[in-house]
């Protein structure tokens, strides 16, 4: 008796599945990525030094501005100086260890930056920098 020999099929990759999964991932990172452009939309005219470095980490910062009249704005909402403080409380408690990015206009009131980072460190914060444009001169 004779065998026959068996026939191996073609194997073949199954891309459909791959494509399925993709989609999910992108989706995920859509839903779950932190929108900090819209944090820094509002228009400040940050002052220039010659000094200034960009930092390594700039993930996982609350953005607080300061206008040129010394008005406070958590994202692009307009926010009191108690207003302010609870939000910095709060995500200290939630989400420790606290860090700031502060964009204050070159015309803001020293006091009113002042007094911000005066709340800052009452509330926790470990790591606070202020924004500003390097000056290439």
């Amino acid at each position: 008796m004779r065998r026959r020999k068996r026939q191996h099929g073609q194997m073949t990759f199954q891309i459909t599945p791959m494509i399925d999964m993709t989609f999910l991932l992108l989706i995920f990172f859509m839903v779950t990525f932190k929108m900090s452009k819209e944090e820094v939309k509002l228009d400040i005219d940050l002052p220039v030094t010659l000094t200034a470095k960009t930092p390594r980490d700039m993930s996982n910062r609350d953005i607080i501005n300061i206008d040129d009249v010394g008005d406070y704005y958590l994202k692009n909402d307009l926010a009191s100086k108690e207003k302010v403080m609870f939000h910095l409380k709060r995500q200290f408690k939630d989400f420790p260890p606290l860090r700031v990015y502060i964009r204050a206009d070159k015309k803001t009131p020293a006091r009113k930056l002042k007094e911000l980072l005066r709340m800052c460190t009452e509330a926790g914060a470990l790591d606070i920098i202020i924004g500003s444009y390097r000056s290439e001169s």
